[in-house]
């Protein structure tokens, strides 16, 4: 996934369905339709650490099908908005944070979620957007969910 001269710029995206994602890559989908950009939308997924139990203790679980799932429908909802942006779907088994330093390598942009949870952990980044604005080789944009004002639905 590294950028190559000639090639429309590129822009990576973290997706993993929550509402901070979401935004993110609607954000990267505004910005990509700017600039001519290309949006590679990328979801990491890994085993849980108790994976690995015996089979009767764990319920079956479609771990790449749920991941490509989750994608396809934030995607779809982003392309719906932005039509004429070519948004490039990527699930991969790895650490989020890892997943998308590799995607970015070569990237214009490399867009996060952020996830506040109120007060003073709301000017603490997540782990993973904390670790990509410190080791990212391109640009990072962290996005926060939309969060409704006084008197409006959530």
């Amino acid at each position: 996934m590294s950028g190559q001269v000639g090639r429309s710029a590129r822009i990576v995206v973290g997706v993993d369905g929550s509402p901070s994602s979401r935004a993110a890559l609607a954000w990267a989908a505004r910005q990509a339709e700017l600039t001519g950009s290309t949006v590679d939308a990328v979801l990491a997924w890994r085993y849980p650490a108790g994976y690995g139990w015996p089979a009767s203790v764990v319920p079956p679980f479609d771990f790449v099908g749920n991941a490509d799932r989750a994608l396809a429908e934030a995607v779809a909802e982003a392309a719906a908005e932005h039509p004429q942006v070519e948004i490039r779907e990527h699930v991969v088994q790895d650490h989020p944070a890892a997943a998308l330093l590799k995607a970015a390598d070569g990237a214009q942009l490399l867009v996060v979620g952020s996830r506040g949870y109120g007060g003073f952990a709301e000017a603490l980044l997540g782990s993973v957007s904390q670790h990509c604005v410190h080791h990212a080789r391109c640009p990072v944009v962290v996005v926060r969910a939309a969060t409704p004002g006084p008197g409006t639905k959530p």
